[in-house]
């Protein structure tokens, strides 16, 4: 499939629904680009989380469209990719995207809130297997995040947080956990709060 652009050699991805974008999606971004060593962080915007329900969902352009309006860095790129790859689960999209671009040395992006609960993603354990993943700090997360199935699983796999630089450079499975500064935007919280205005 043409993709229409090169990729840099170090990028990270970041799937989500961004129901909205917020400043916490940006800040995460940032802070792995600098932690990571990345050339790009793109932004993957999902037409439907399988784990998400319809209601409350923003259409997929509107979603699109914010996620563009927060990004507002030339190292953040947001991508429609699986709607075009027509891929919906994250298995799925990360092994079109590592077939569709050989050379690039990718990482998967997440908070700690996903790493608990990863193990309702389909065919979670692949995913370790096929790119690195950096897992962020996320406000009340971080604890149980690292006592749950995916951290134990993959313990012996954990890079150090000093050696983080080089991860998207390492064969999979490698995963490390970051410390970052938090931030207390969430996508929740803002729908709750503009459906009450």
């Amino acid at each position: 499939m043409r993709l229409g652009f090169l990729a840099p050699r170090r990028v990270g991805l970041l799937g989500g629904s961004f129901n909205p974008a917020h400043e916490g999606h940006r800040h995460i971004s940032l802070e792995a680009l600098k932690r990571l060593h990345l050339d790009e962080v793109w932004w993957l915007v999902s037409p439907q989380n399988p784990l998400k329900a319809d209601d409350g969902m923003a259409p997929f352009a509107t979603r699109l469209a914010s996620a563009r309006a927060i990004a507002k860095s030339p190292h953040i790129r947001v991508l429609d990719l699986e709607a075009r790859l027509g891929t919906r689960y994250t298995v799925d999209t990360v092994t079109a995207i590592c077939r569709s671009f050989p050379r690039t040395r990718f990482v998967w992006l997440m908070g700690a809130d996903n790493l608990k609960q990863i193990r309702r993603w389909r065919r979670w354990r692949e995913i370790f297997h096929r790119l690195p993943i950096a897992v962020l700090n996320r406000p009340t997360y971080s604890l149980a995040a690292l006592s749950d199935l995916a951290a134990q699983a993959f313990g012996s796999r954990r890079v150090p947080p000093g050696a983080a630089r080089g991860l998207a450079e390492l064969a999979p499975p490698a995963w490390t956990f970051l410390t970052i500064k938090l931030d207390p935007h969430s996508a929740s919280a803002i729908r709750e709060k503009n459906s009450s205005r």
